[in-house]
């Protein structure tokens, strides 16, 4: 296994490490004694993990160790821990977290692209969806929340206006990204002649 596939698995592994710290600050929050060094420690974590997705990305490039392994694994585990963050600082008890609303929409948007491409690959064997300009923004926006509530230590009693926003925007591109996959995968179908019945039917 190549140093940058080690270091994709070692992300991986981070995840449920984030995962437990954040879940251990959130009783300490609900038990009444909060203990900030849990904070700390998932902040660390995550960072260590979103900080790893651009080594491993380097040195696969530059030292030659692209491997087919690393590119399903790769993407695999930078959606994991961008999932894991929307949705442990929606399900667990921070004084500012994201809205469970939210969490569903993110897991409603990746779960429609994920049987999208599932049923196109069923039907016509290949998969022509590249990544768009709005997935990339969506993506930037999903991670822009969840660092900033990870970052505000202010504990304010209410969102901040700024966070709201972003939540917002968000949560708009992850419609608009959705629904431009879903017609992207429609058209494929169609030019494949699969949502028609057959000639003579």
């Amino acid at each position: 296994m190549t140093t940058a596939n080690k270091i994709t698995v070692a992300r991986l592994l981070l995840i449920p490490v984030f995962v437990t710290l954040a879940a251990y600050y959130s009783r300490s929050i609900a038990q009444g004694a909060e203990e900030i060094g849990f904070r700390i420690a998932a902040l660390a974590v995550y960072a260590l993990a979103s900080i790893s997705d651009a080594v491993d990305g380097y040195i696969a490039r530059h030292y030659n160790q692209r491997t087919p392994f690393g590119q399903v694994v790769d993407p695999l585990a930078d959606k994991l821990l961008l999932l894991s963050g929307v949705i442990t600082l929606s399900v667990t008890h921070w004084h500012v977290g994201l809205p469970i609303w939210f969490a569903a929409l993110v897991i409603a948007r990746d779960a429609v692209i994920v049987s999208g491409v599932l049923i196109i690959k069923y039907f016509t064997g290949t998969v022509k969806m590249g990544p768009k300009l709005s997935s990339k923004v969506c993506t930037f926006l999903q991670l822009s929340c969840v660092v900033w509530v990870l970052l505000d230590f202010r504990n304010p009693e209410h969102p901040p206006l700024g966070l709201s926003i972003l939540i917002g925007a968000a949560a708009l591109f992850t419609v608009i990204s959705g629904a431009q996959y879903i017609l992207e995968g429609i058209r494929q179908l169609k030019e494949g002649g699969h949502t028609s019945p057959p000639a003579g039917a």
